[in-house]
Parts: structure tokens; sequence; C-alpha cells
């Protein structure tokens, strides 16, 4: 066992360069599964010794209530019971074993996640558990570093993750060979996690050539394009990606015979950046922070460009343009609202109105501020701009049955099939009008 270390001006115990060459087993929360499984190859291949933790069920919120208070912001709730009910389970050695987790520094409750956890790993009899904050700067420790070739594949890593999700999302709904799908996602996902730790695949050359091979590939899968409700889902990152925070809402959208959209994780990056930029126009501040994050910007959107080309190339709905999703909340909502997602959830909801998934469902913990802002809040309004826009807010917290959101769901695929409906009835129309104009110019 390593010797513990702590830091000497917070008192933190720190992941040391032993922890890491003893192998610690890194347990990571899995949020979005296609791009998590990709990043644990990434810093598995830079000798980091990482696991998903794929545990569900109702056990998982109740230790999170035990260790935590129940005023906490839900997914912190469910990450630190995940963390918690694993290190009880008997699978690992617990005095071999670091949890890691991301570290936003924002102004809303996920800023105090690590705080939190390590306050609970006390009260659960785990001390001398580190945990490691992936956040860029906020918390250093020797044995873990987001090097500059872990950082660009890290971000490779997404762009591969987006383009999975949107491509299967399109897919998977219409399939004539039920699972094609999925086995090549899987497929895929093994191909790029090894050209990442073979440290390729990540330069924008190779990014481009990737995207064109695997588009390609899904646009080759058969399908039946029978016409279904599309329904957009946004909100808190958390609640939004994963299925053990919002119910396994894509299983059960998938149920209720819809095409989903979730807007991809490189929007949600970009925003990020942007929030730096934004900072320095309004309030001033470092030259020089500003003028990096305008490179990295323009970085992510020739990665976004690339996304995009490939996906109209072979005919897919593309991933939204994050310049054109924020021109269009300009008048709505301002730029400096950018707690949790910000401005941005009420832009995604704007983007999705615009590109045929009207229907939308609006994933929040019970008691977000800043997405009951950007969302609930927004509804309004975006009718205003977007009366096309049918909208639901469902509310996740430990003491939400999933009857009522599902319920919930069910009314606003109602008002959904309602409006398909009549939009076919009217293209049907318009398409026997066409046919009658047609035989009556062949006749004369």
């Amino acid at each position: 066992m390593a010797d513990l270390k702590y830091d000497k001006k917070t008192g933190r115990l720190m992941f040391t360069k032993q922890m890491k060459r003893e192998g610690y087993t890194i347990l990571m929360p899995n949020m979005a599964p296609i791009h998590f499984r990709i990043l644990a190859c990434v810093f598995r291949s830079f000798g980091y010794n990482c696991e998903l933790l794929e545990t569900t069920g109702p056990e998982i919120a109740q230790t999170g209530l035990k260790y935590v208070h129940n005023d906490t912001c839900y997914p912190a709730l469910l990450v630190i019971g995940q963390f918690i009910n694993a290190l009880q389970s008997g699978k690992y050695d617990v005095h071999k074993v670091a949890l890691m987790m991301t570290q936003t520094g924002g102004g809303c409750r996920a800023s105090n996640y690590i705080h939190l956890l390590r306050k609970a790993l006390k009260k659960a009899g785990f001390p001398f558990v580190p945990v490691i904050s992936l956040s860029f700067g906020m918390e250093k420790n020797s044995g873990f570093s987001l090097t500059l070739p872990l950082i660009r594949r890290f971000v490779g890593g997404l762009v591969y993750g987006d383009q999975l999700m949107l491509l299967s999302n399109q897919t998977k709904p219409y399939e004539v060979n039920k699972g094609e799908t999925m086995a090549l996602v899987n497929r895929w996902s093994d191909k790029i996690s090894k050209m990442l730790i073979d440290g390729r695949g990540y330069t924008l050359e190779e990014v481009d050539e990737n995207l064109h091979k695997l588009t390609k590939d899904f646009s080759k899968i058969e399908l039946n394009r029978v016409p279904k409700v599309k329904v957009g889902v946004v909100g808190e990152i958390y609640v939004k990606y994963s299925k053990m925070a919002n119910n396994g809402l894509e299983d059960f959208l998938a149920e209720q015979d819809c095409e989903v959209c979730l807007p991809g994780l490189m929007g949600f990056a970009s925003f990020k950046v942007d929030n730096r930029i934004e900072d320095y126009k309004m309030f001033g501040g470092n030259r020089l922070k500003y003028e990096f994050c305008k490179r990295l910007l323009d970085y992510v959107t020739s990665l976004e460009t690339l996304m995009i080309e490939s996906a109209e190339r072979f005919h897919f709905v593309p991933p939204h343009r994050y310049a054109h999703t924020k021109e269009l909340v300009k008048g709505v909502i301002g730029y400096g609202s950018k707690m949790g997602e910000g401005w941005l959830l009420t832009a995604e909801m704007l983007e999705l109105a615009e590109t045929g998934y009207e229907n939308i469902v609006c994933t929040q913990p019970f008691g977000c501020l800043p997405n009951h802002i950007n969302g609930k809040g927004a509804i309004r309004k975006i009718k205003e701009v977007k009366p096309n826009a049918n909208i639901v807010t469902i509310d996740y917290d430990p003491g939400a049955p999933k009857v009522n959101q599902e319920n919930r769901i069910k009314l606003m695929l109602a008002v959904g099939r309602e409006e398909l409906k009549k939009k076919i009835e009217a293209e049907e129309k318009a398409a026997s009008a066409q046919t009658v104009e047609t035989e009556k110019s062949n006749a004369s």
C-alpha cells in the first residue's frame, strides 16, 4: 500500500506517483456510455488503471442519501452513492482504489461535488481513498496530470463519441435488421479506442478521414424510414446523458416508437470555452487567457465542421453548429446566464425546434436553480419564437416516482403524435393535388 500524502495547504489526500505505479484502480462514473468507454481507454493508454462503474438500481440513490444531505444536487447524490456502493461491494481492494470526477468551478452545486465526496468518504469509513479532480488546474496531484497529448486524445474521443451517438440515434429506430446499429457502434468504439491508444486518430486530418469512414458505414445500414415522433432531450448534463439519473429515458422513448436527438458534448465544450471569452468582453481580465480561449474555440469549431460535413455527405441530420445555436438565443436570454448549462440549455431547445425535433424533454435535478431558470423559466419565450415547440420539463430526484415522470412525457408525446398525423395528412393531400394537376396537364 502506498504511503498517504496530504496537501500542506488544504490537508486533502493526494493521488501520488507511487499510487499510479502500484496500479491503483481509478473508478469513474459512467455518464455518456459511448463517449466514456472511449475516454476510459485513453486514460488506460497513459498508465491510469481506469474502470467505468456500470452499477445501477435504487440502492445507489439510497447509499447517496445515507452519506449526503438530501438537498444536495441529485447527480452528486447518485455519483457519490455509486462510488461508496462500489467501495462497500467487496469487489475492490479499498486500499488500492482512487476515485475520479470532474470539477467545474462554476456557481452551482456541482462545484462542491469533490468536497462532498471527501466528506462522505470519511463518514463511510474510507478517508484513505484519494479523490482525483478532473479539471484544469483547480487541484494538482503528482500522480495525475492532464498533459497536452492526453487532452488531444480526450477531445478526439469526444468527437467520435458525439458522431457515434448522433448516427446511432438516427439509424437505430429505423433499422431493418435489429441490433445492427449497436453492433456497429461497438465495432467502431473498439477501433477508435485502439487508434487513440496507439497515438493515432486525433489530428484534424485523421479525424476527417475516420469520420468519413465511420459515417459511410452507418449509411449502409438498411432502414425503413416510417414517420416517427422526433424527440429532443436537453437539460443538466449528467441527468441528460446518464441512464441511471434519468430512469432510462432513451429506452423509454424508444419503447414509445420515437427517434431521439441528444445534443453532443462538443457543444457543451464550446460553451465552456466561449464563456471565458464572454467574461473578458463583459468584465475585462487577462488578455492572454482571452486569446488562448479564442484559439481553442477555433480548434473545437474546426472539429465541429468536420463532424457536420461528414454527416451531410451521407444525408444524416448534422450536429448543431455552435455559432448558430448561440445566435438563436439572442433576445431570449443573455450570454451572462452561464451557471449550470446556462443559456446553452435555452439555445438547444430553440435549435431542436428549428431542426425538426420540436418535441422536447427538459431534464433537470429537483431544485437545480440554474436549469429551472434557463429551462422551465424560458419556455414561454421559446414558444413565442418557435410556436411549434412542444416542451415538457421533468424533475429527477430520489423521491420522484418513475411512473409520474413517464406519464407526463406520454402526454407530451400524445401532442407530438397528433401534430405528426396532421403533417402526414397535409403532405398526402398536397401530393394528391399535385397528381391531379399533373394528370390534367398531361390530358391537355
